[in-house]
């Protein structure tokens, strides 16, 4: 595939994380991506949470955030995006992964600094 195939990939997992595998034949781990996206969506109120904002109610929005939840959601989007670029050909290269390690371990010391 070449990188504009790469590229499109990447901002289809954006748009919805999942989409790229199902339209990639690979049924089962997009439909997955979908279902747990949207089981993060839903446990940790995100859509409450945009809609208190645009209200304007910052403190509601913070009250209602399921904290544990929502900071799954960028560890789950890096992965489903790493790969549907995985999955279009790209990151060949050795040591490719390692862009997606750094990021994750930041995601991770952030959640662990403000969750405890």
């Amino acid at each position: 595939m070449t990188k504009k195939d790469q590229l499109e990939n990447v901002l289809w997992s954006i748009a919805l994380t999942g989409l790229p595998q199902i339209l990639n034949g690979k049924y089962l781990k997009g439909s997955l991506f979908i279902s747990i996206g949207f089981l993060i969506n839903i446990q940790s109120k995100f859509n409450e949470i945009i809609l208190l904002s645009f209200y304007g109610d910052i403190q509601s929005a913070i009250d209602t955030t399921n904290y544990q939840w929502l900071m799954f959601y960028p560890c789950l989007y890096m992965f489903a995006m790493w790969d549907a670029y995985k999955s279009a050909g790209g990151g060949k290269e050795p040591f490719s992964y390692l862009d997606l390690v750094a990021i994750s371990i930041f995601i991770y010391r952030l959640k662990h600094r403000y969750t405890m």
